[in-house]
């Protein structure tokens, strides 16, 4: 399985940027996917998971309301839309899927 995630970027605060997480292999639509993020200095922390069917998600409080995740079964890809940035989401997002990485992407939000 590998994870190739991509979307990354540098934006303004209160831009909006859409990550993506191609999959390959077939197990895709078998499970929940995940996104993660790092922050510099910081512990990897959860951000956002979607089940297997795309019906249940989750999403940390501090992007509540901010980003949406969604998944698409037959391109094999999870998104992550994230509207309102601000310079405490830069970090590098990655996605999550079994006990398989991506290699991260870098989100850079400017004041």
């Amino acid at each position: 399985v590998q994870l190739q995630a991509s979307g990354g970027g540098l934006v303004r605060a209160g831009d909006s940027l859409t990550l993506s997480c191609a999959v390959s292999g077939d197990t895709f639509s078998s499970y929940s996917v995940g996104w993660f993020r790092q922050a510099p200095g910081k512990e990897r922390e959860f951000v956002s998971a979607i089940s297997r069917s795309g019906g249940s998600t989750d999403v940390a409080d501090s992007v509540k309301g901010r980003f949406t995740i969604s998944r698409d079964n037959a391109k094999n890809t999870v998104y992550l839309q994230m509207n309102s940035l601000t310079p405490e989401d830069t970090a590098v997002y990655y996605c999550h899927i079994l006990s398989y990485w991506g290699q991260g992407t870098q989100v850079t939000v400017s004041s």
